[in-house]
């Protein structure tokens, strides 16, 4: 088991969430996030003050998946979110030592599994 998380931008989720309902991958949390990459700084005035603008608005997806599920996830998550330029983000996948679905006690790969499908 993985869990795969995805730094991406904001106005890239919409087409995420696409490929990964096409890709079949469900189970998703998504949280609002802000950081610096690559990007270049932008400056803004705020009431007469330059401001220089150091974080970026992005966005974070965290997917639990089964091993077999790891390069359907990744593939579908660059298919929404690429755009060629600096700051698309980056996907991170780390292992997962224990997973249990609370509602039903069911442990790793019978936890990450959507409700009503049977586990391979």
């Amino acid at each position: 088991m993985k869990l795969v998380v995805a730094i991406i931008r904001p106005d890239r989720l919409g087409s995420v969430l696409e490929e990964l309902f096409r890709a079949k991958i469900a189970g998703l949390t998504i949280s609002r996030v802000q950081g610096h990459g690559g990007e270049t700084e932008r400056v803004e005035t705020y009431r007469g003050t330059t401001v220089k603008m150091e974080l970026t608005e992005k966005v974070r997806i965290e997917i639990g998946v089964s091993d077999h599920f790891v390069e359907p996830t990744i593939d579908a998550i660059i298919a929404g979110a690429r755009t060629g330029d600096v700051g698309d983000g980056k996907i991170f996948v780390m292992p997962v030592e224990r997973v249990v679905r609370i509602r039903t006690g069911e442990t790793d790969r019978a936890a990450v599994t959507p409700v009503g499908v049977a586990p391979d």
